[in-house]
């Protein structure tokens, strides 16, 4: 019996004939406004150092970083999340440089503030760039003891918050941090200070050219006693309950691409905005694939990045950052 095409009323693709109808139905798009850069910094002047794992991406002195930021800016950028690479001297096992007013971070987030007061700058809260040990916490016997160590993040997120950070972000993972930094910020007067939580922070092979750009390693061991399973969905909707109770103003998942289906779930059993973390791993993949020819960079890059906001990501930290606000810019 031949088929009567007079029965298909409903063709979904007379919706996709035209570039222009195409733009009117798209579901999610990329802003310039979605994005946090993340970006490095180093000791010393007028230093550029590349970061061989991530292709267009640098360690910079703070006069340099300022440069870079300035750049940004000019495309749309708003938001940045810099983070330290520190040299030995500067570390031991309590981190008690991370709370410093004269280290090298406190005073970055102070100069990207002077020079650029409106935007916004996201601090990391967690000992690993500042501990000889290269872990989130104290580690004492064998272990990472959790209740010491919110202790210093307590004080790091104060000393952060008195330098200009907008946002404090402890991506430590120990429990009950969020509430604990709350309370600090809200007794030093810091009220206004909010808090993004690394809610889902996965132990992830991902992270390994981070680890790199700043020489933060753990040195013996792993994070996997206090990151999370990268098999555990449902844990993340409790870490995600309990960071919203304690405090959280908005809540990350990381890694991102793999882990589109967390950011999903916890979006939709939250009402606080969805962060993701488009990791260094993900983005060196990516930067490799492309170099060798393999994929059209661009086109895949943008194609992840639409991914994870699809997902229910509303704000985006990615290496990509600037290479899509020069994108945006041309349309």
């Amino acid at each position: 019996m031949p088929f009567d095409f007079q029965s298909m009323r409903s063709r979904p693709r007379r919706n996709r004939q035209s570039a222009a109808l195409r733009a009117m139905v798209e579901e999610t798009s990329l802003s310039v406004a979605d994005f946090i850069f993340p970006i490095f910094v180093i000791e010393g002047t007028n230093k550029k150092e590349p970061i061989t794992s991530m292709p267009n991406i640098f360690r910079y002195s703070l006069d340099k970083l300022l440069e870079e930021i300035e750049e940004c800016y000019a495309l749309g950028i708003r938001a940045f999340a810099p983070f330290p690479s520190l040299t030995d001297e500067h570390k031991d096992s309590m981190a008690t440089s991370s709370y410093d007013p004269e280290n090298l971070y406190l005073k970055t987030i102070t100069a990207i503030k002077e020079k650029f007061p409106d935007v916004f700058v996201m601090t990391d809260v967690a000992m690993d760039p500042y501990s000889s040990d290269g872990h989130d916490g104290i580690y004492k016997n064998g272990k990472i003891i959790n209740d010491e160590t919110l202790e210093i993040l307590g004080k790091m997120a104060v000393a952060q918050a008195r330098a200009g950070a907008d946002y404090v972000a402890p991506s430590d993972m120990m429990d009950g941090r969020v509430g604990y930094l709350r309370n600090a910020l809200d007794e030093a007067g810091f009220q206004d200070v909010g808090i993004i939580a690394y809610t889902a922070k996965y132990a992830s092979a991902f992270y390994g050219p981070f680890r790199d750009a700043l020489d933060s390693a753990p040195r013996f061991g792993d994070k996997k006693t206090y990151q999370m399973n990268p098999a555990n969905v449902r844990e993340a909707l409790l870490e995600a309950k309990l960071d919203i109770e304690e405090g959280a103003d908005m809540i990350m998942v990381k890694p991102a691409l793999s882990y589109l289906d967390v950011i999903s779930r916890v979006n939709q059993n939250s009402h606080v905005p969805i962060v993701a973390y488009n990791v260094s791993g993900e983005y060196a993949m990516i930067k490799a694939g492309a170099e060798k020819g393999w994929i059209d960079g661009e086109k895949v890059m943008l194609e992840v990045l639409l991914s994870i906001k699809r997902a229910g990501a509303k704000v985006i930290l990615s290496y990509f950052a600037k290479e899509v606000a020069q994108i945006l810019s041309k349309i």
